[in-house]
């Protein structure tokens, strides 16, 4: 059901403290699915797209004013002043609003701590409450433990004649199952007459904005109900119990969707995506993959096992196997791993690789270059087709500064080769086992650092004596024929 107009206004409730967290994070900033709870209720706010959008904050207030900011610029920044309750956070919302606009139409109200709360849902409580012309209507669930919610109170005609909290029901009241979500679609005009007049006369001391339904029954209003299967998109986390919860069926759902968008995922149980990431057909995901950020995965490639992914961008046909990687880009035919660690800032090209043991950063690699094991590759360039030998690294940080390394395309170095940056090696170069590079390697040239060889004979026999090594020794040198001098290679 779509609404035939956006809403003008959207009012989100953040001011709670969330102490039930034990967190020095406030509640709403804690995350699921890569966002926090607040981002996602933002997110589906945005989605009917009002006219405008206001945050209710007062706990830790700074902190979550400049999320809110980072995450939604055009959001209002409302604060709740000393008067406690939900109709008191929305009243000073609305006050905010009409100082800019009187507000007229449908103003919806929700929380910044319902995190699966989709902009469908929203949208068809808002259609529901313009094509039914109510002055409220509410999102209500039914659910099995009742406990903690405010319960919908219906007339024998089953229409809506309150909401009472869970603190001031009675023994009876508490039997119902049918719940307020706390979610809901005012008139504006009903709305800002009824919290004219509702007052702290409870339990608690606060301003109900539950009040208002009563209040809009007396003046003659009609109030309804939009009534969800889908109890989890009014749950809120008010722990990090309830919060894991939520986290695992938000997770279930994301996974099941890439499922039936045509992406493989052999275990979805060990396989966790965030809401922000993209994934292409017949991309395939193996046993205890993550991916997080804005992490994306072209076609036919393959991801995992073992691998997690932030921020890393995964070409056409690739291989990623046992990586951990960050702020990465890996071309298409590529493959990397197992047992990799790409830190932010590399490129790797295509049909290219980085292998086993290889930790790599701020580097790029052209199409073809491979580096197959044990190394390390920061602050370089690396060009086409070149082949990286066996315990290779850049030797990038004198102690003060980070230098680059430069290597051509075509070029093959040995095991153990050391680049001593900066240092620059050029096209179709070659470096030999042990090599340690201090000085530029012109195109086409041999790089060598060998010192001589030097082997002292009967050392182990007179320096251990007694040990395994110099009976074994002992033995070969007596089965020789002949026992050359000591040597210096290369006399």
């Amino acid at each position: 059901m779509i609404p035939e107009k956006a809403p003008s206004a959207v009012i989100v409730l953040a001011a709670g403290a969330g102490t039930r967290m034990k967190s020095r994070t406030p509640k709403i900033l804690h995350e699921i699915g890569g966002r926090s709870m607040v981002g996602h209720a933002l997110l589906a706010a945005r989605s009917i797209n009002p006219q405008q959008l206001a945050i209710v904050v007062r706990h830790e207030r700074d902190l979550v004013a400049r999320h809110v900011a980072d995450l939604d610029p055009a959001a209002v920044i409302v604060d709740q002043d000393d008067i406690p309750g939900t109709g008191r956070a929305v009243e000073a919302a609305l006050q905010a609003l009409d100082a800019e606009q009187l507000l007229t139409g449908t103003v919806v109200v929700t929380y910044g701590d319902v995190p699966l709360l989709s902009g469908q849902l929203l949208a068809e409580l808002v259609a529901t409450h313009e094509q039914e012309a109510n002055a409220v209507t509410v999102l209500t669930a039914v659910l099995d433990d009742a406990s903690g919610y405010g319960r919908i109170l219906r007339g024998d005609d089953g229409t809506i004649t309150g909401i009472r909290e869970h603190k001031d029901a009675t023994e009876a009241e508490r039997l119902i199952r049918e719940v307020n979500s706390g979610i809901y679609a005012f008139d504006a005009d009903v709305l800002r007459n009824a919290l004219g007049k509702v007052t702290t006369d409870n339990a608690q001391g606060e301003k109900y904005l539950t009040d208002v339904l009563g209040l809009a029954r007396e003046a003659g209003g009609r109030v309804a109900a939009v009534v969800t299967a889908d109890r989890w998109q009014v749950e809120g986390a008010n722990d990090r119990v309830q919060l894991a919860a939520l986290g695992a069926e938000l997770n279930r759902r994301t996974v099941e969707a890439w499922m039936r968008a045509g992406v493989t995922v052999v275990d979805p149980a060990t396989t966790w995506i965030d809401s922000s990431v993209t994934l292409d057909e017949d991309v395939r995901l193996l046993p205890n993959t993550q991916l997080h950020g804005a992490t994306r995965v072209a076609r036919d490639a393959v991801v995992g096992p073992d691998t997690t992914l932030t921020d890393v961008t995964v070409g056409e046909g690739a291989k990623v196997v046992r990586t951990h990687g960050s702020g990465s880009v890996i071309g298409a035919g590529a493959s990397v791993g197992p047992f990799t660690y790409l830190r932010p800032g590399t490129v790797l090209g295509e049909s290219g690789k980085i292998g086993a043991f290889y930790e790599t950063k701020n580097v790029t690699i052209g199409r073809g270059s491979k580096l197959s094991h044990l190394g390390y590759a920061g602050d370089a360039e690396i060009g086409e087709d070149t082949n990286i030998g066996c315990g290779n690294i850049t030797a990038n940080y004198d102690g003060q500064n980070k230098h680059r390394t430069v290597i051509g395309s075509g070029v093959r170095t040995g095991s153990n080769t050391v680049f001593v940056a900066p240092v620059t090696v050029g096209d179709g170069a070659y470096s030999g086992a042990g090599a340690v590079i201090r000085k530029d390697v012109p195109a086409g040239a041999l790089a060598l650092s060998i010192a001589a060889q030097r082997n002292t004979e009967g050392w182990v026999p007179a320096n251990r004596p007694g040990t395994r090594s110099a009976e074994l020794a002992q033995a070969a040198t007596t089965d020789s024929s002949s026992t050359p001098a000591s040597t210096e290679e290369g006399k």
